[in-house]
């Protein structure tokens, strides 16, 4: 076995490695995001349907975070696992790149339960963390992203400059689009803004849609 296969499969080792590790802590962030729900408490000798009912509905808050800070996270694992499908190569920067990246990820649970414990409580500060978690999160996949997609830095291959375009774009429409929930939440209607990070989907397909309109092919990628 030659000296340069050897280094190859060690390349492709480490290459995985980084990135189990990276699918593990995703893994887990999602995990504790359902561990900040707890299980309602009645006492036995006074309990009643409408005695849960009413917890339950003291939990709505929690649930609505859960399920938002999920697909938020979802979309950055599937943005994540597209970039590193490009990748061949890696580097020290690009580790603490990936590092950084994770711990914007991790801090979800925290943030996500911050947020749902307060927001019904008529104060800002969880709503700034919760937001500045996100943009952090953003931040850190638009860096990842040009960092790989540089081919100065010889870590990708088969990365189109409308790829390059469509996933900085990507990157940045979660934390658009909390910064303009905060400003709803804040200043103009709380209950109305319970519903503005729906149209994150919305944007991300019609964005998909935009930058691929001229090369359907990529679709696919």
């Amino acid at each position: 076995m030659s000296q340069s296969f050897q280094n190859e499969l060690k390349k492709e080792f480490q290459l995985e490695r980084m990135i189990l590790f990276s699918d593990a802590v995703f893994a887990i962030a999602i995990t504790l995001l359902a561990i900040e729900i707890k299980v309602p408490e009645v006492p036995r000798n006074v309990v009643t349907d409408h005695l849960l009912a009413e917890k339950m509905g003291e939990l709505i808050p929690k649930f609505i975070g859960f399920i938002v800070s999920f697909f938020v996270i979802a979309i950055y694992w599937m943005v994540h696992h597209r970039l590193f499908g490009f990748v061949i190569n890696y580097n020290l920067r690009l580790l603490w790149l990936n590092l950084l990246f994770l711990l914007a990820v991790v801090l979800m649970p925290f943030s996500s339960g911050f947020y749902s414990e307060y927001v019904t409580r008529q104060v800002k500060l969880p709503v700034y963390v919760y937001v500045c978690n996100i943009i952090f999160l953003g931040a850190m996949s638009l860096v990842i992203w040009n960092y790989i997609a540089n081919p100065k830095n010889k870590l990708s291959e088969g990365i189109t400059k409308e790829m390059t375009r469509y996933f900085r774009f990507r990157a940045v429409i979660p934390p658009f689009v909390f910064i303009l929930t905060a400003v709803v939440y804040l200043y103009i209607d709380r209950e109305i803004a319970v519903y503005v990070p729906i149209t994150i989907p919305v944007l991300l397909r019609l964005a998909k849609m935009i930058f691929f309109k001229q090369k359907p092919q990529l679709k696919s990628k």
